[in-house]
């Protein structure tokens, strides 16, 4: 019963007595030194009451010294990181003065220029002279003599081994498609003009491309001066006519001498060219076109 009787009290801590004096200290400090001047005294400054029994508290001053004590450490980290910033902004700053800004070096600028006179084997290799193959030449005789021959050259070599009978009633005939167009065919001995529909090949097929794809089975067997050709014609266009006469024409020939088959068929006379325009679709402007699609 002793124990809860008597009140207990706190004892301070060594850092509230050690502040606590230094404000007792302070006080008297001061007024000595007032009175070696011959100043006013200040007025000693009360101790703070204790805010409870058992309690110590500490002065405003006593507060101001360990607050600054606390933020000292943040002061000079702060004050470090400004420092280690501003040598590095210097630094940077020295390295774009001393070192100038250069453009960027073109790729290949320090390559030299080769250049091959004229009439020089570029690849260097002596002995046989050298002939450009793509030279222009200055002559326009010979340009338009060296395209005459080549447009005059057949397509094919003609085919060596061919016999066919050149009697004077000898009539061989066929009949040739493509498309369209149907071509009744007739080949006799002649001197190799054509009769299309009562005109000659010029007037019926007046491309020169058409004419030679024409002539190309007759020139294809080495016949195309000892045969006449004589053809009625009709259905599809002008290029499908074209088609159906050169497949009439083969097929005639065929008729004149059988063993021209391998041959011919070789080179592709004897093939019926099945490629036809493809027929529209319902929902379709033609074969494959669609409409314009609009999502909005």
């Amino acid at each position: 019963m002793a124990d809860e009787e008597t009140p207990q009290h706190a004892v301070p801590g060594e850092d509230a007595a050690e502040i606590a004096g230094s404000a007792e200290d302070a006080a008297l400090e001061a007024a000595q030194e007032a009175a070696e001047t011959g100043a006013e005294a200040p007025e000693p400054v009360a101790a703070a009451e204790p805010a409870g029994e058992g309690h110590a508290v500490p002065t405003a001053e006593a507060q101001e010294i360990a607050g600054s004590a606390e933020d000292a450490p943040l002061e000079a980290a702060q004050e470090a990181q400004d420092a280690q910033a501003e040598e590095i902004a210097e630094s940077e700053e020295e390295l774009e003065e001393e070192t100038p800004r250069e453009k960027p070096a073109v790729p290949g600028a320090h390559l030299e220029v080769d250049i091959v006179p004229e009439g020089v084997d570029p690849l260097g290799q002596g002995g046989e002279e050298y002939v450009d193959r793509y030279a222009v030449e200055e002559e326009g005789e010979e340009q338009a003599e060296t395209a005459e021959s080549e447009s005059d050259e057949p397509i094919a070599e003609p085919i060596s081994s061919v016999a066919i009978d050149l009697a004077s009633g000898a009539r061989y005939r066929a009949t040739g498609k493509r498309k369209t167009a149907i071509a009744r065919v007739t080949l006799r001995p002649g001197t190799g003009t054509y009769l299309v529909n009562g005109r000659a090949l010029e007037e019926h097929f007046p491309r020169t491309t058409l004419q030679r794809n024409i002539r190309q089975p007759l020139e294809t067997v080495g016949y195309e001066d000892r045969m006449d050709v004589v053809a009625r014609l009709h259905g599809g266009g002008i290029s499908a006519q074209a088609g159906a006469l050169r497949h009439g024409v083969s097929r005639a020939l065929l008729e004149a001498d059988p063993n021209l088959r391998g041959e011919l068929k070789r080179r592709g006379f004897l093939t019926r060219d099945s490629r036809a325009k493809e027929r529209k679709k319902a929902g379709l402007k033609k074969a494959r076109k669609r409409p314009q699609f609009s999502k909005r």
